[in-house]
């Protein structure tokens, strides 16, 4: 069965309730944890469309990503053990941005593998359809080049 993306909006309910036990787990952290994961929670929304997927969160201070599957470079996903738990794993979608950490991650989804599977799907189809032979912009360099090459051997 494949999964259909564009019906991804909002994270599963069980991201709340991962969220809850992660921000009792740092102790006196918990007044100041929980109410910023609970506020993250509620605003997180995902949007995966035909050319690339945005997310975006937050109350006071607004987070918006916006990827096209071109620039996907590599996807990792995982899952600690409270996360296993409940179901859900954390996709983290790295760019050739340069930046050590992953330009947007993914939480809350309970059918990670099959998302992580389309999103390679994608991204590989983005790759294919910016390869096509068929490109202006491609055949106009190869143009260039070989004229280069003409030039430099004769």
């Amino acid at each position: 069965m494949n999964l259909d993306a564009r019906k991804i909006e909002r994270p599963h309910p069980s991201l709340l309730k991962y969220y809850a036990i992660v921000s009792v787990l740092t102790g006196p952290g918990f007044l100041v944890e929980f109410p910023r994961l609970f506020f993250k929670y509620e605003t997180l929304k995902y949007r995966f469309e035909d050319d690339g997927m945005s997310m975006s969160w937050g109350v006071l201070f607004r987070h918006e990503i916006n990827l096209t599957y071109r620039r996907i470079q590599d996807i990792h996903l995982s899952r600690n053990i409270i996360q296993r738990w409940f179901g859900l794993a954390t996709l983290a979608v790295q760019t050739a941005a340069g930046s050590a950490s992953p330009e947007m991650k993914i939480e809350g989804i309970l059918e990670s593998e099959k998302l992580r599977d389309y999103l390679y799907t994608k991204m590989r189809g983005a790759r294919e359809v910016n390869e096509n032979p068929h490109d202006e912009a491609l055949t106009l360099l190869r143009e260039i080049r070989d004229l280069i090459r003409q030039k430099s051997q004769g």
